[in-house]
């Protein structure tokens, strides 16, 4: 019978009624002022890169191509994040490109780089975004494109 109330005690005197919060600093320098927390996501500018190279370091760093299909009169939104509340960055026509380079874990979400439209100048080429090629590690695209998010089910594989 004394073990068990011995416990209790021994277990009373270790513990600490202060909160974690308390004795957390406010951010990684000590003392530093916290910053302000928007109210809610559609506040707070959010962009998620999209990334390259997840195939592997022997095949293309984007490893499809797609079209838009069923954009309708606005267009289908590129956005700056895989979700519906994110910046749109541009607005993509039917039968505009793609490069598909990543998506979603949900797969509601491409991440793409935009296949640029050859000049109207006779002999120019279109520039080329560097997706075309191996890379030699997952990474995130910083290319000369415009990258960003459309949703899946309005693109239509038809390469890779």
């Amino acid at each position: 019978m004394l073990r068990p109330i011995a416990l209790f005690f021994l277990l009373a005197a270790c513990s600490d009624s202060r909160e974690v919060l308390d004795e957390l600093p406010n951010s990684s320098l000590a003392g530093a002022p916290r910053a302000e927390v928007p109210e809610s996501r559609m506040d707070a500018p959010v962009a998620r890169a999209v990334t390259i190279g997840e195939d592997g370091p022997r095949l293309d760093a984007c490893g499809g191509m797609g079209q838009v299909a069923r954009a309708g009169a606005t267009g289908l939104p590129l956005r700056a994040a895989p979700f519906g509340d994110a910046k749109i960055l541009a607005s993509l026509a039917e039968g505009d490109r793609a490069y598909i380079c990543t998506r979603s874990i949900d797969q509601k979400w491409l991440g793409v780089v935009l296949a640029p439209t050859p000049p109207a100048d006779n002999g120019a080429e279109a520039a080329d975004c560097g997706v075309s090629s191996p890379v030699d590690r997952k990474q995130a695209y910083d290319g000369p494109c415009v990258s960003g998010w459309l949703a899946s089910a309005y693109v239509r594989l038809i390469a890779g």
